[in-house]
């Protein structure tokens, strides 16, 4: 069952990949939708939610690297990546975005 919210049953696959333009925040390259997954930031398993603020568009290369990682466990490594990131998940939690920052320094 597909869940539909916003703009006349666009579902939330359909409106994160739309927020992100269709581009991976990871590597920031443009992709079809078929081409894209959604990747938790914070995954569920290691206490992160299932809201939007937690969700981006992801590549299914940066998504299998990144794997069950957190974001900012992936992205402490990768300053490209991490730079890609916070430039385009602007609709990401300030937290994780702050927590991405952190892991870095």
């Amino acid at each position: 069952m597909t869940r539909r919210n916003g703009k006349r049953g666009e579902s939330r696959r359909e409106r994160i990949l739309r927020r992100d333009a269709y581009r991976c925040v990871y590597c920031g390259v443009v992709l079809p939708p078929e081409e894209l997954t959604l990747d938790h930031v914070q995954p569920k398993v290691k206490g992160g939610d299932d809201s939007d603020g937690n969700v981006v568009a992801c590549c299914r290369s940066c998504n299998t690297q990144k794997g069950g990682r957190a974001a900012w466990e992936f992205l402490a490594r990768r300053p490209v990546h991490r730079e890609n990131f916070l430039r385009l998940a602007t609709a990401v939690w300030p937290r994780l975005r702050q927590s991405v920052i952190d892991a870095a320094k």
